[in-house]
């Protein structure tokens, strides 16, 4: 007798259900977060940013930058691939860049921010060149 959970047809339209709605639901949007969505965005298509140019980039360290960008995978807003030329003298970069869904989710949640600092009389972030 197998001792392993059923998972019959009946559950499969939840798990759909799940995993759509997990890329349209916002992950927490911090500070920090939204820094570094605003890194992302910031990014040219033909040099995407990898993970330290990340952390100097939104200026937050790597105990802060890492968890975010494996919260913004698991809502499928990000994707990452491994540098795959040669690197001598340094460890393979781990480059990171926006999914569709993650572009339009990011572009709002920035938006939104911007129109709420807006509404307080705050400056945009970043402050005065």
């Amino acid at each position: 007798m197998s001792t392993h959970a059923h998972t019959g047809p009946q559950e499969e339209p939840h798990r759909i259900a799940q995993a759509a709605t997990t890329a349209t639901t916002a992950p927490r949007l911090t500070k920090p977060t939204l820094s570094v969505l605003q890194v992302l965005l910031n990014a040219a298509t033909d040099a995407p940013p990898w993970g330290f140019s990340i952390c100097r980039d939104a200026d937050l360290g790597s105990g802060t930058v890492y968890p975010i960008l494996d919260r913004l995978m698991e809502k499928g807003w990000v994707r990452k691939w491994d540098e795959t030329e040669p690197h001598p003298g340094r460890p393979a970069r781990r480059f990171y860049e926006l999914t569709g869904t993650g572009r339009q989710m990011a572009t709002k949640a920035i938006e939104a921010r911007e129109q709420k600092r807006a509404r307080f009389g705050l400056r945009p972030a970043g402050g005065v060149a």
